[in-house]
């Protein structure tokens, strides 16, 4: 029998020969456990693009314009963003299990404050208590599937992550937007809040941080174990990954395409489409929600397909040439036909999908100590774009708006949407530049 001493901040690597004999988990108990922690997710990307749909009574409620719908929803972001570096850090003190936990009671006190002030400023406060405790969502899952599964599914599963996400996203759309028809915006946000909360009381009776605590084999290297670095240190890790090319090119590139994908489907797609082809409410959100379905299906897709050809370069690049081309087509082509429209939005977003081969890219070009910070550093990349192109877009929405009313709701025509989306295109232009100066890992822990 080997048994390695450590300290209480530590876990286990060795294990005893009972745990060699029990080997690794069952696929059932991985499932399991990962299926919660996507599950956590899945709210956190709803409670995030649900503003969208619900633009007009949120507008009506709070007596609000575009840049103060555009701030409100942004308060997702700015706390989500900022929640990063310290998720970084907690998840390797902390450990997911507890990451996990506490974030969804606090997602599901902000929710229901959220739903239930008259206040704009409390809005705004409940929108921040959610967006900060949901970023513990995706740095918890990487975790997870690092503890709990083989490294060469990593991208694989970060793609179904990823797709989980997009499905909550999904639910925001029509299921949402007909919720909200029949029942009211703030009773279905109370639902909601009902749901997070579950999931919390759900994760303390069945996660758990590796499988080493079930007496298990852990599928997690050795370096990603030894977690007795001080908070000081793990605070110089997050700019120790700066050094590695690979962080600063992916880091910026990132939020050109998950930031123009959110800020569409998520708060400014909806009155655009009304505003172009003169949609409901209701055929709107499908339009949207058939643009999450491909973003959705494409992430495990092109996560399993670099996983195979044992590249990231080229699908990730690819994918962001595309979706530039896409959103310029739909944005710009004046005589351009509802269902051309759809089906380039819908190619568009299947392209934007490849944006999940980012955190497998970062992963394999810092060293795998630097697994939490690296993960939440591109997150933090991710997460920039909305948080900035959200509200930029409402600012730029406000300054050509030619102060149409309908029932109280500010109204914006096309130019002023086609002005105000610039900024996305422009964006995604610079990601192509800078994934193109990538150095491919191919599918290999490079540094």
């Amino acid at each position: 029998m080997i048994i390695q001493e450590m300290s209480k901040s530590e876990r286990v690597v060795v294990v005893s020969s009972e745990a060699q004999k029990t080997g690794y988990p069952t696929a059932w108990l991985c499932w399991s456990i990962w299926a919660l922690a996507a599950l956590f997710y899945l709210t956190g990307f709803y409670q995030r693009v649900s503003p969208a749909v619900m633009t007009d009574e949120l507008m009506r409620a709070f007596s609000i314009g575009a840049a103060s719908l555009g701030n409100l929803s942004a308060f997702y972001y700015y706390c989500y963003l900022a929640m990063q570096i310290p998720t970084g850090i907690l998840i390797d003190s902390w450990g997911a299990r507890k990451l996990l936990i506490t974030g969804s009671i606090a997602a599901g006190i902000g929710t229901i404050l959220f739903a239930s002030t008259d206040s704009f400023a409390l809005a705004c406060l409940g929108r921040a208590i959610i967006g900060a405790s949901t970023a513990v969502g995706w740095v918890t899952l990487l975790s997870l599937t690092t503890h709990w599964f083989p490294a060469r599914h990593f991208a694989m599963l970060s793609g179904l992550g990823l797709f989980f996400g997009n499905l909550g996203a999904l639910f925001a759309q029509v299921p949402l937007r007909i919720a909200i028809q029949h029942f009211g915006w703030r009773p279905v946000v109370f639902a909601s809040a009902s749901v997070v909360l579950g999931i919390g009381a759900l994760s303390f009776f069945f996660v758990k941080n590796d499988p080493i605590d079930c007496g298990h084999c852990s599928y997690a290297p050795p370096e990603v174990h030894r977690s007795d670095a001080s908070v000081v240190e793990r605070l110089k890790g997050f700019g120790r990954i700066f050094e590695y090319r690979n962080t600063w090119l992916i880091f910026l590139a990132q939020g050109g395409i998950v930031g123009s994908i959110l800020s569409f489907t998520g708060l400014w797609g909806a009155p655009f489409l009304r505003a172009r082809f003169g949609l409901q409410a209701t055929t709107a959100a499908e339009v949207c929600s058939v643009m999450i379905v491909c973003w959705a299906v494409a992430s495990p897709i092109c996560g399993a397909l670099s996983d195979r050809i044992g590249r990231r370069k080229p699908i990730y690049v690819g994918g962001c040439i595309v979706a530039a081309l896409g959103w310029t087509s739909m944005f710009y082509l004046a005589s351009l036909p509802l269902a051309a429209f759809v089906a380039i939005s819908a190619v568009t977003a299947f392209a934007s999908g490849a944006v999940v081969i980012g955190f497998a890219y970062a992963k394999e070009s810092v060293p795998p100590q630097f697994l939490g910070s690296i993960s939440g550093t591109v997150n933090i990349g991710n997460m920039v774009g909305p948080t900035l192109l959200q509200p930029a877009i409402g600012r730029v929405l406000d300054r050509h708006w030619t102060g149409q009313l309908n029932k109280g709701v500010h109204v914006y025509n096309v130019h002023a949407y086609q002005l105000a989306f610039a900024l996305m295109v422009g964006w995604l232009c610079v990601s192509v530049l800078l994934l193109s100066l990538t150095r491919e890992t191919r599918c290999r822990q490079s540094a």
